[in-house]
């Protein structure tokens, strides 16, 4: 911590660390400073002018955003140094740049994206000039092909920089620059090629001016128009707050909101532009197979026939829940299916050897216990069959924020990928666990003697044949390097699915003596199950199902769907309200933004009325009563080295479970622009190939 300093701003003196930049020393004294080029994530550029102040006595006024408080020095009677943000020489200065900046700035704000939304509207109406002086052409520049995310009218860049700074230091990608100097200074793309990232769309948040707007949303609406609805996202565990901007009964938009503890104000492209896919292939009424025709059917005889499948054997009967599933959702299953006395039912769709192994070790043996803003405090990771980049951008990008910094070193045990920051590659396999903790030098060495040492572990290490296995010579490891301890515990375990904590911790895991997801699949083939319940479930072998009777209740017609012998209109995750929890156990709240799709209920609702039909009528009536049955697992006593399940591990090297990062679930497989991005994705690999 820095020593305090005194500043004078506007007349009041405050009292702030000497790190502190002149800006954040003025909005601490309540001064409102305006900016372009500077921004809290990103370094320092300085290059917009817009945030000039005075300090009394100097020759002219100071960027406020590159100039610390220790630069000051106190006024010769030794009291502290004068910054004035109101003066008539910061009004003249801030005049003169905005009019520098509006030279060449088009006038297309009838017809720009950003209209509504724009700073440079919003600080030219507070603190420009009510003219121009200037009459002379305006330049103009060429658009920038970016890809199907971003839209480009580079005429319109001020050459803030903000894109610049984000896709280097935040995404880790070098593929925008700015070339040419003077009035011939542009920002493009290196080579002319698309834009990667699987953060780029954040860029269209960071841009200050129009210049960089979103292709898929383009003249669809203005703000004014949209219904905003705070919610949290399901395209992965991580649980990214999000806002949904709906106009009537469709999704228009979704956009970031700021949690520094969870994805700060980032999102992935995934999250952000897969609202197409809420809109296509959807499930808008029931249907029930005739004829090995799948034919419409009302509410009253679809619960008919599966009340009727479901009053058989209930050791022949199970119920798997996907990946997209809300909790209230998989509690309401789970007590309908326990009602009826069937044991065979698993969340874990990939057959992930986590929860449920009796050995007392609770939540903490499969959660992300560091929690992702933890990701900050740790000097030394390890990722184990993971590739973050491709399952968790946002963390990802925390683990590249924390190398950045020069406060973390990294290692990798599976498959070498670009991550975005360096590593050291100690192996592939499941032998490279044990071997790892004999290395003497290297990162080995950093590891152990680090602060705060992390292990990530991920689907790729734990949803194999051999992963209960697996998990137990990650969890010897974690006991040998001693990562969890009473002020830290450096065990992570990296989920793919937003359903999976919810799932285990109100316990939607085989019971009694009940089959797990590949067994369910297996005894189906052979015969031995008769009825199979998917909640969601699509990322399962369908043709494993055999000739079992199968139950889909979801929202998009995809796998399941296809597979299925009834059909059950479900919500997708913006049409209801729900509870997820994240991959580091913290359950949160998503809201209702549109009505669910035709005939389609929410997915609890539909349980109830099953219950109903069924006569084991569950006992709540609303999602307030729901709720009220949900219970989590008590913390207990971890001990790392007690997780899963001792037995030989294969030679097999792990491999990441996400071969295409935006085609991971069925809405965004039914969404044209996640296509796109997949595409373009495939056509940058085989070029470099």
């Amino acid at each position: 911590m820095s020593e305090l300093r005194k500043v004078n701003v506007d007349g009041k003196e405050i009292e702030v660390p000497g790190h502190y930049t002149l800006m954040q020393a003025c909005e601490e004294a309540g001064a409102e400073i305006p900016r372009f080029c500077y921004h809290e994530r990103l370094s320092v550029a300085g290059n917009c002018r817009m945030c000039l102040v005075e300090w009394v006595g100097a020759p002219k006024p100071m960027a406020s955003c590159a100039m610390s408080v220790n630069d000051l020095r106190p006024n010769r009677d030794g009291t502290p140094a004068n910054i004035r943000t109101d003066s008539a020489v910061v009004k003249k200065a801030r005049e003169g740049v905005m009019e520098f900046l509006l030279i060449n700035h088009p006038l297309d704000c009838p017809i720009c994206d950003q209209g509504g939304e724009c700073d440079l509207q919003d600080q030219a109406m507070g603190y420009g000039r009510g003219r121009t002086r200037y009459d002379e052409p305006k330049r103009a520049v060429e658009e920038k092909n970016m890809g199907p995310l971003v839209k480009t009218n580079m005429t319109r860049c001020i050459q803030c920089t903000r894109c610049v700074r984000f896709i280097s230091e935040v995404a880790g990608v070098e593929e925008l620059g700015l070339v040419n100097r003077g009035e011939n200074a542009e920002i493009t793309t290196y080579l002319q090629a698309n834009l990667t990232s699987e953060l780029s769309g954040n860029v269209i948040d960071l841009c200050p001016v129009g210049a960089l707007t979103s292709r898929p949303y383009a003249f669809n609406a203005r703000p004014w128009e949209l219904v905003k609805t705070e919610s949290v996202d399901v395209m992965d565990a991580v649980g990214s707050n999000i806002r949904v901007d709906s106009r009537g009964s469709e999704v228009m938009r979704i956009l970031p909101r700021n949690n520094d503890d969870v994805n700060e104000e980032w999102i992935s492209d995934k999250t952000r532009f897969v609202w197409d896919g809420l809109k296509r292939q959807r499930l808008d009424k029931p249907f029930v197979r005739k004829n090995d025709k799948l034919v419409p059917a009302s509410w009253g005889e679809a619960l008919d026939v599966v009340a009727k499948r479901l009053k058989g054997d209930p050791e022949r009967m199970a119920a798997i829940a996907g990946d997209l599933c809300d909790m209230e959702s998989m509690k309401a299953l789970k007590d309908l299916m326990g009602s009826l006395g069937v044991t065979s039912l698993d969340c874990r769709q990939d057959g992930a050897a986590i929860g449920g192994q009796g050995n007392g070790q609770g939540r903490e043996g499969y959660l992300f216990n560091s929690g992702i803003a933890g990701i900050d405090k740790a000097d030394a990771i390890l990722l184990i069959g993971t590739n973050p980049r491709m399952e968790a951008p946002i963390i990802n990008a925390r683990i590249r924020g924390v190398w950045l910094h020069g406060e973390a070193d990294i290692g990798v045990i599976g498959q070498a990928a670009d991550l975005t920051y360096p590593y050291e590659h100690l192996g592939t396999g499941p032998a490279d666990i044990a071997a790892f903790a004999k290395k003497r030098g290297g990162f080995a060495a950093r590891f152990k003697k680090a602060k705060n040492p992390m292990i990530i572990v991920g689907m790729g290490a734990l949803s194999r044949p051999d992963g209960a296995q697996v998990l137990r010579e990650v969890g010897e490891l974690a006991a040998k390097m001693k990562i969890v301890r009473e002020d830290w515990n450096g065990f992570n375990v990296l989920h793919t699915a937003a359903a999976r904590v919810g799932g285990l911790d109100i316990g939607f895991i085989p019971t009694n003596g009940g089959k797990n997801t590949d067994d369910i699949l297996i005894a189906a083939k052979a015969g031995e199950i008769d009825t199979v319940y998917l909640l969601g479930a699509d990322e399962i072998d369908m043709s494993a199902l055999g000739k079992a009777f199968v139950i889909y209740q979801g929202s998009h017609g995809d796998a399941g769907a296809h597979r299925a012998d009834v059909i059950l209109p479900g919500a997708a995750y913006t049409e209801k309200d729900g509870l997820y929890t994240n991959t580091e156990g913290r359950m949160q709240d998503g809201f209702r933004s549109v009505f669910p799709k035709g005939e389609a209920r929410e997915d609890w609702a539909i349980l109830r009325a099953l219950s109903d039909t069924l006569e084991r009528t569950l006992p709540y009536d609303d999602l307030e009563g729901l709720r009220a049955t949900i219970r989590r697992p008590d913390a207990s006593a971890f001990d790392p080295a007690k997780l899963g399940k001792s037995g030989k591990v294969t030679g097999k090297a792990f491999a990441s479970p996400v071969t295409d990062h935006y085609l991971t679930n069925p809405i965004a497989r039914a969404s044209a622009v996640m296509a796109a991005c997949a595409a373009n994705t495939l056509g940058v690999r085989e070029a470099a190939e």
